[in-house]
């Protein structure tokens, strides 16, 4: 908290405090390198040159951005495109103004031993999944492949609900185990599993992927000029931050630890991290549309049991990264 005052109180020295305008920004999780560009843009001083005073609040296990969201408690949320979407056919009006990550990191990592060596060979065994929103992209592929998810036998898999950890994979509770290309994946092989033991299935590469990491607004909030300007303004600072952790792996990796509180982070960890969350990134911070249909397509194919039932409207604006690229 206290690097956040401190970049308040350099405003207040520039002489335009008056001018700042607040903005809350909820992240999806855990202070770490995937959100290492706006911490880098808070940290480097971007969003006070556009005028803007900006909070980040970690996320964590228990908390859920759509609902800091509508609560009152953020602006703009980090989200992944399959929660936001659920979300708002349940009737949370989330919109997408902004698309940073072009790729998607997930995937599942299995025992190259436990004989599975393509999604056919799921059935019988123990996958790890994720929940809270994070299970949406996996619940699809699985339908789609014609795979139950009640239990492990011929026809199914038996769902190990996942914590935000690997010990599953390594304790031998699961065959396969969900990672992100930037994080689970390599605390994998830091405890001293080799690659050639493991055998990965990304997402992209099975052509289920979903998009990953956007920024969210209420869609209500977009009627207000005033707010579209802040945060265009906060998407070409915020840009500016990606841009420049690309560019600098390392620093960006330390400026992410000197906001971590919980000092559970190694700066090698967060570099690496930084490394791989750089080969996700867009050129710009515009959605792709294809993608996006990509991902509608990807959740509405679920059989009898699809992630959402309708082709969404109205999901996603250019209205913000236009007037990003405007001012």
């Amino acid at each position: 908290m206290t690097r956040f005052l401190t970049a308040s109180a350099l405003a207040l020295l520039a002489g335009g405090a008056w001018a700042q305008e607040a903005v809350t920004l909820q992240l999806k999780w855990v202070t770490q390198a995937q959100f290492a560009g706006y911490y880098v843009a808070l940290d480097q001083g971007f969003y006070e040159e556009e005028g803007l005073d900006v909070t980040i609040l970690p996320g964590g296990p228990d908390i859920a951005p759509p609902q800091v969201l509508a609560g009152g408690g953020a602006d703009v949320i980090v989200e992944w495109m399959p929660a936001a979407l659920a979300a708002r056919e349940g009737g949370l009006p989330l919109v997408n103004i902004a698309q940073p990550f072009a790729g998607s990191g997930m995937q599942l990592t299995c025992w190259a031993d436990s004989g599975i060596a393509s999604p056919e060979d799921f059935p019988g065994n123990t996958l790890g999944v994720w929940f809270f929103g994070n299970e949406f992209p996996f619940l699809s592929w699985m339908s789609q492949l014609g795979i139950a998810t009640d239990g492990a036998d011929e026809d199914g898999v038996e769902v190990l609900k996942q914590g935000f950890n690997v010990d599953p994979l390594i304790q031998r509770q699961a065959d396969c185990i969900s990672t992100m290309t930037y994080n689970e994946y390599w605390q994998v092989i830091d405890a001293g599993v080799t690659p050639d033991q493991l055998v990965n299935f990304r997402y992209e590469d099975q052509g289920v992927a979903t998009l990953e990491d956007g920024l969210y607004v209420l869609e209500d909030r977009l009627s207000d000029p005033a707010f579209v300007d802040r945060m265009g303004r906060f998407v070409r600072a915020s840009m500016r931050g990606w841009q420049w952790a690309e560019e600098n792996p390392e620093a960006a990796a330390e400026i992410v630890l000197s906001f971590d509180e919980t000092g559970a982070q190694t700066l090698e960890h967060q570099t690496r991290m930084m490394g791989e969350i750089a080969k996700l990134l867009g050129d710009s911070a515009e959605l792709d549309p294809a993608a996006y249909e990509r991902t509608v397509a990807t959740l509405m194919a679920g059989g009898s049991d699809p992630v959402i039932t309708a082709t969404p409207e109205g999901a996603w604006t250019r209205a913000v990264t236009d007037a990003a690229k405007a001012q």
